[in-house]
């Protein structure tokens, strides 16, 4: 009994010489769950984020310009007016969640269906929305009903007993339609979800490589390699280079299970996602790099990139999408390079987007992945 007593101590004591480990171990899910807590909180006093629509007025009548203006002075809602190109686009784009489009005559037709006794077909407004957010049509057509009554009431200058009777109904319809890359193949939700699933993985395959390199610096291979004519540059590159091709291919095998399997399409361009599979695999690899350099032990390192990874997938949209966050988040979710990663695979599979809407994504994983591997070289201890 007293050897089991002795040897239970012994692993105590060595476990709680791991002060960073320890302290990460315990900030771990208080961060996590006071971010979750934080998001979706009930409390009434806490001021929602806005929803960013768009809304194309094709009528330009009193009645459609007071209803613009109601919208525009909503406090739930973000609105940008446009034309009706440009506002599919920023839909397409997921810069905005949803357009409302005004017919032509709407106001002639609304005055028409508004007469109880007049028989005549009810004004449809259309609204085209991004079907990754389709909860958000209940919301709009809520709003929409509320702003178009006040719109025709505001627009109505003459006496109460001049205004034509209300129908019981609403005095229009409305038409939602996905906007998707291609109108006869309706969204996969496959797509979105494999986007932020891979990029969670693939950056645990990240942690491995990290704790990987600090293990070789233990054993005889790093003396090895240090005594061989290989310089630092080359050592890291190799491991760097390595990581990069293992995660093209881990990231490719998981896009042929979802397009085999699950029916996910890259409906946009092939080359803009392949280069951002790429540029994530190279984001990987320096951050399993920096991951090395700043635990320093394989111990404090595999606690560090847990941390690490959670936040960046928590913050990047992986797990909750990060429209559902308060507007600051939202901010700061940008500021991510997961953000990036997973809003590139969307783009170029079922947004349908071209090569151009690959360049930011690609360009932000690259500049975060030159500062990471900058740090990384700087503070990484070359002798054990």
């Amino acid at each position: 009994m007293s050897v089991t007593s002795t040897l239970v101590r012994k692993d105590i004591l060595l476990y709680l010489q791991n002060r960073k480990a320890i302290a990460i171990t315990l900030i771990a899910p208080i961060v996590m769950a006071a971010f979750f807590g934080y998001v979706f909180n009930s409390d009434n006093n806490k001021k929602p984020a806005k929803t960013p629509i768009v809304l194309v007025d094709l009528d330009a009548s009193n009645v459609s310009t007071a209803i613009v203006a109601k919208f525009s002075k909503d406090e739930t809602m973000d609105v940008l007016v446009a034309n009706e190109d440009e506002a599919i686009k920023l839909v397409r784009s997921g810069k905005r969640r949803a357009a409302i489009l005004l017919p032509q005559n709407f106001a002639r037709d609304l005055e028409a269906s508004l007469n109880v006794n007049e028989s005549t077909a009810k004004p449809a407004i259309r609204i085209h929305y991004d079907p990754s957010q389709a909860f958000i049509l209940g919301l709009i057509n809520g709003v929409m009903s509320q702003h178009v009554v006040q719109g025709i009431d505001k627009s109505q200058t003459g006496s109460a007993a001049s205004k034509p009777p209300l129908s019981s109904s609403l005095p229009f319809t409305a038409t939602a339609t996905a906007v998707t890359a291609n109108t006869s193949q309706k969204y996969n939700s496959f797509a979105h979800s494999f986007a932020g699933m891979s990029v969670q993985f693939i950056l645990f395959m990240g942690i491995e490589f990290g704790i990987g390199l600090l293990l070789m610096r233990r054993q005889d291979i790093w003396k090895r390699l240090r005594i061989a004519p290989i310089t630092k540059i080359d050592m890291i590159a190799s491991r760097v280079i390595a990581s990069t091709i293992i995660g093209v291919g881990f990231m490719t095998a998981i896009y042929i299970a979802a397009i085999g399997i699950f029916g996910v399409r890259v409906s946009g361009s092939w080359l803009g996602f392949g280069i951002i599979i790429l540029a994530f695999a190279l984001l990987n690899a320096s951050f399993g790099l920096l991951i090395a350099a700043v635990g320093r032990s394989p111990e404090v390192a595999r606690s560090i990139a847990i941390f690490a990874t959670l936040i960046l997938v928590m913050l990047g949209g992986a797990w909750v999408p990060s429209f559902v966050f308060p507007e600051w988040l939202q901010r700061l979710s940008q500021l991510t390079p997961t953000f990036w990663a997973i809003e590139g695979l969307s783009a170029m599979t079922w947004r349908g987007l071209a090569l151009d809407a690959a360049v930011k994504p690609v360009a932000i994983m690259l500049a975060f992945s030159a500062a990471f591997t900058a740090v990384a070289m700087w503070q990484f201890q070359w002798d054990e």
